[in-house]
């Protein structure tokens, strides 16, 4: 398992559609382990795959926050959302991708989700609370959106202008 390096915002590959996986492979396998090693280093609670420049449709989740539980790693890949609550809730967010940014956005309280597993067997899950966001905000990546989508424009260009900021930074490092 390697750690990867994670796209910052604005880089152009955030915003790809991503093609769908089809057939389980080892590369495949192998990119899933290195997302959760990465995940999990970084630390978050979902990571998908175009954060570490894959534009496959791909993500990994694990919302198990107490540090006592034993980890809950879920690998979706081709995932689709099967239902959504009419119930809407409300998470402040953040992305790997945006170290130290954050806001609240709106997004179906509960979702059921269906995917393909690394057995190449379909799952389908209902999720709720932290879990239900995090699905969401993994599968919005696979489609070129961002969490900042989901908010008001102010409050999107002020993030926008500290992710800029923070990559000339880094780029003079």
């Amino acid at each position: 398992m390697n750690i990867r390096p994670i796209l910052l915002h604005p880089d152009p590959r955030l915003r790809k559609v991503c093609a769908p996986v089809g057939r389980i492979t080892p590369e495949i396998e192998s990119l899933a382990a290195d997302m959760l090693a990465t995940m999990y280093a970084a630390p978050g609670v979902g990571l998908a795959a175009p954060q570490v420049g894959h534009l496959s449709r791909l993500f990994v989740v694990d919302c198990t926050k107490d540090p006592e539980a034993p980890r809950a790693p879920i690998v979706m890949v081709d995932p689709e959302i099967a239902w959504t609550s009419e119930a809407s809730s409300v998470y402040e967010e953040g992305c790997l991708s945006f170290p130290d940014q954050y806001a609240e956005v709106t997004r179906p309280a509960e979702v059921r989700m269906r995917w393909t597993g690394l057995d190449g067997a379909t799952h389908e899950r209902d999720f709720d609370g932290l879990w239900a966001t995090c699905v969401q905000h993994e599968l919005d990546h696979l489609n070129g959106r961002l969490f900042i989508d989901h908010i008001g424009p102010m409050k999107r260009q002020m993030i926008s202008r500290r992710m800029e900021k923070l990559r000339r930074e880094r780029a003079r490092a």
